[in-house]
């Protein structure tokens, strides 16, 4: 129902490879947005820890396919953990309330956590972190290559006074989404903008994730995951208009 959308990279992945016929057209940014979270007094100190622990998630999301490939990375997978199916704002509450033992958490929600309760980061992982990106329908594409110039122009000029202006950037991020402002500059600081044109490095670090969409049954059976990342991205627009 819209011809542009600005989400995480995975979902666009998901997106395509279950029928929607889009193409990621701009990365806008590569943020750290998702860790595994635990209270200031947990005794959790390793990934190993969480075996048998319960973790809440919103299943499909970047933070729950973050924490699957983190729990792979040392030979654990989605049964030897329990997993607590809860919206990201309702997770970071089970986690401040001790109901669950971590949190595959989502900045700003994430961030507040640090800041107000002093929440803990057990495992970070910025190349499990899928992109910040924008896509267009392939009709929209065809018809209307001027419209998605113009879009990128909008982004660019956005990205580049966010770079120089980091100071400014956490006060509008503060106050468009009334959060405290050491809560913003978190985020922020974690938060790359040098990113702009979609490249073999963007298709290669959603690709990783292939095998674990496939086992999640998030895909439609039988759907070739690497194949649809390739097809996904679209380079053209931004290369008309990106200058560094």
């Amino acid at each position: 129902s819209t011809d542009f959308a600005s989400t995480a990279g995975l979902a666009a992945v998901l997106s395509r490879a279950n029928g929607s016929p889009i193409k990621t057209v701009y990365i806008q940014s590569q943020p750290e947005w998702t860790a595994l979270v635990v209270n200031k007094d947990s005794n959790i100190k390793s990934l190993k820890d969480l075996k048998g622990k319960k973790i809440a998630a919103t299943k499909g999301t970047d933070p729950f396919l973050f924490t699957l490939q983190a729990l792979d990375t040392i030979g654990l997978g989605k049964r030897d953990v329990e997993f607590v199916h809860l919206q990201h704002p309702d997770g970071k509450t089970a986690l401040e309330r001790k109901q669950v033992d971590a949190w595959a958490g989502l900045d700003p929600l994430m961030a507040s956590a640090q800041a107000q309760s002093g929440a803990k980061l057990l495992y970070r992982n910025v190349s499990f972190n899928s992109y910040s990106v924008l896509s267009v329908k392939d009709q929209f594409a065809k018809s209307s290559p001027e419209a998605i110039e113009a879009v990128i122009k909008a982004y660019e000029q956005a990205r580049k006074w966010a770079k120089t202006n980091p100071v400014k950037l956490a006060e509008l991020l503060a106050r468009e989404a009334k959060l405290p402002i050491e809560v913003a500059k978190l985020q922020l600081s974690r938060t790359n903008l040098d990113q702009n044109i979609p490249t073999t490095k963007h298709t290669g670090a959603l690709q990783k994730a292939s095998r674990i969409l496939t086992e999640e049954e998030l895909v439609r059976k039988g759907t070739n995951v690497n194949q649809v990342v390739t097809q996904l991205f679209d380079a053209c627009y931004a290369k008309k208009v990106v200058t560094k």
